[in-house]
């Protein structure tokens, strides 16, 4: 079955890749690894989740937030290798969950993004990760993901 219709299966489908909204890449190839740029939960260009999680979302809309992030990086992959069949698989995933002072859930909120990405590239998928914790983030975005992939050869 493809992503798009494990996506689809889920009630999702692939955006268009959001544009950098600043002067750098959405995705720069080194070798046979891919680096994807932040990405934050933007839906038609706006950041569609803003705040911080445990004051203004809680766990739980984060973890929505971490999903269209995901998104969002299934899209930048797609456009840049045209199609997902020479992914070998996601190698690192840094999540940066905008977080007020006491909350420590990040790594439950960045599991939204993990198992979107388990759901749809099954092995593929599988990947080191950190959780971190920033008060504030670029359009006041809830999450911001940050991906390495490797690249199969051909």
């Amino acid at each position: 079955m493809s992503v798009e219709s494990k996506l689809a299966a889920r009630g999702l489908k692939l955006p268009p890749p959001p544009q950098p909204l600043g002067s750098y890449t959405a995705v720069s190839r080194a070798g046979d690894l891919l680096f994807i740029s932040g990405q934050l939960p933007l839906q038609d260009g706006k950041v569609v989740w803003q705040g911080q999680v445990g004051k203004d979302l809680t766990v739980e809309q984060g973890k929505q937030a971490a999903q269209l992030a995901a998104l969002n990086v299934l899209a930048q992959i797609d456009a840049h290798l045209g199609g997902f069949e020479r992914l070998d698989h996601i190698v690192r995933l840094e999540g940066y969950v905008s977080s007020a002072p006491g909350s420590f859930e990040q790594p439950a909120v960045l599991d939204g993004a993990s198992d979107l990405f388990a759901d749809v590239l099954g092995e593929k998928a599988g990947h080191a990760r950190a959780a971190y914790a920033p008060a504030q983030q670029p359009g006041n975005a809830a999450v911001v993901l940050v991906v390495i992939a490797q690249v199969r050869a051909g």
